[in-house]
């Protein structure tokens, strides 16, 4: 039996076996009013707090990794 001959033997089969009928649910069960964002934001001064706090440290935490290994070789000026 020639490689070709195998190849196309699977596929053969694929085309006569019967098609399986899937059924999707995209219903979560989520019986209240929708929101977009995964958190509660009513309370709005701890909110801008939180947010400010996030933004605040992912922000400098580059630059504080650069200010210790400027300080650890003594590059820095102020060491």
């Amino acid at each position: 039996m020639s490689i070709l001959a195998r190849s196309a033997a699977p596929a053969r089969r694929a085309l006569l076996r019967p098609r399986q009928q899937v059924r999707f649910s995209h219903d979560h069960g989520h019986h209240e009013e929708y929101s977009p964002v995964p958190f509660d934001y009513k309370n709005k001064r701890a909110f801008g707090a939180k947010v400010a706090a996030y933004l605040i440290t992912g922000f400098s935490i580059p630059f504080l990794a650069a200010w210790y290994q400027m300080r650890k070789s003594g590059g820095g000026g102020d060491a």
